[in-house]
């Protein structure tokens, strides 16, 4: 879909590189700047404690398939120029400097739009441009309020087990990147993009941050519950021990829901608004009357009425859904997952290049460049 598109990757970690891999996917020629001096991507060292891989870390590869390598310095001259006659020939730059840094390697908006007027710079920072703090996933979670809403009411505010923050800032910056392109198609212009982590992270709070600017209730930690629908988010012991998770989001749900149970309901609890109120007593009622019932009996009675509900699974039980094994990259023995889901498959690239080892491909794009 994009064969004829050429991206030049600035970025490193998780959200950059994310947008780099996006287009990658979609057929773009997808070129990664990474700095020998330091090892390259960073996340290259990020390994697990028993992880056996080399300079290409289980973490690296979740966000660098289909890209080309190309070890640079930009503080050496001939390496800086060898980026510019890059940028000169690219449609997109994605870079993830902190504030001030672009401009000091000589490869900010300004000094590239010079070289190349139809460029399309895509930045992504922590605070933005005016703000020198360098962004971490874990703060902007902190900061944005996303670990005063998770973990249980009695525990500690809880980091997500990814970085939520960095994959929302991406998926915001591919947006961005694309009307930018479409814009340019009308005007024959570039033009500068610029996503912040706080900013995505805030607009990302959804029916959480309107809790409180509609609701004036500040939202407080409740584990899994959802704090405006019960039960929503909470999770049941079955027979067998298997853990499977309520998702009743109509009161005609729960209705289905206690038939299913034989659960004589009382009348304080037919009405979502009060099953909110009483959860506790709500949860006691469901938690005895599943405990006494096989999971597969359960799950079979609760989809063929239509009420959402899952077993709550791990990550070994996730790829070996038919979902995800649609999703999954394999080549040269390195597994991943696409970035791209859209359901049209012509989309996507069919020959995607495996994660590259660090300066894999300079000798390649330089003597092409």
């Amino acid at each position: 879909m994009l064969n004829d598109l050429k991206v030049l990757e600035l970025a490193s970690v998780l959200a950059g590189p994310s947008v780099g891999q996006f287009f990658a996917e979609l057929g773009a020629e997808v070129i990664k700047i990474e700095n020998p001096k330091n090892g390259g991507d960073v996340t290259r060292g990020w390994k697990t404690a028993d992880e056996p891989t080399d300079d290409r870390s289980a973490y690296f590869c979740s966000c660098n398939w289909g890209k080309k390598s190309v070890a640079l310095d930009l503080t050496y001259a001939n390496d800086l120029n060898v980026v510019k006659k890059l940028a000169a020939k690219s449609d997109i730059i994605i870079a993830s400097y902190k504030p001030g840094d672009a401009e000091k390697l000589g490869v900010s908006y300004t000094q590239l739009n010079a070289i190349n007027p139809k460029l399309i710079y895509g930045q992504i920072t922590g605070y933005g441009s005016d703000d020198e703090r360098v962004g971490y996933d874990a703060v902007i979670q902190a900061e944005a309020g996303f670990m005063a809403l998770n973990g249980e009411h009695d525990g500690p505010p809880t980091k997500m087990p990814v970085a939520l923050i960095d994959i929302l800032a991406a998926h915001h910056l591919k947006e961005a990147l694309l009307l930018a392109l479409l814009q340019r198609a009308k005007t024959n212009e570039g033009s500068f993009v610029e996503v912040s982590l706080i900013q995505a992270a805030v607009a990302s709070l959804a029916n959480q941050g309107t809790n409180w600017l509609v609701g004036k209730k500040v939202p407080q930690r409740q584990g899994s519950a959802h704090p405006n629908i019960a039960p929503y988010g909470e999770s049941f012991v079955t027979q067998d021990s298997k853990r499977v998770l309520l998702a009743v989001g109509s009161d005609k749900q729960f209705e289905e829901l206690a038939k299913i149970l034989e659960l004589q309901v009382p009348d304080h609890l037919k009405v979502n608004q009060q099953r909110v109120v009483h959860r506790k007593e709500l949860n006691k009622l469901l938690a005895e009357k599943i405990m006494n019932i096989n999971s597969a009996k359960l799950i079979k009675q609760l989809h063929a009425k239509k009420i959402p509900a899952g077993f709550i699974q791990n990550l070994k039980e996730v790829f070996e859904l038919p979902q995800a094994i649609d999703l999954l990259l394999d080549t040269n023995g390195v597994r991943g997952v696409r970035n791209f889901v859209g359901n049209n498959s012509e989309s996507w690239s069919k020959n995607l290049l495996p994660p590259p080892h660090l300066g894999e491909h300079t000798d390649e794009v330089v003597r092409s460049g």
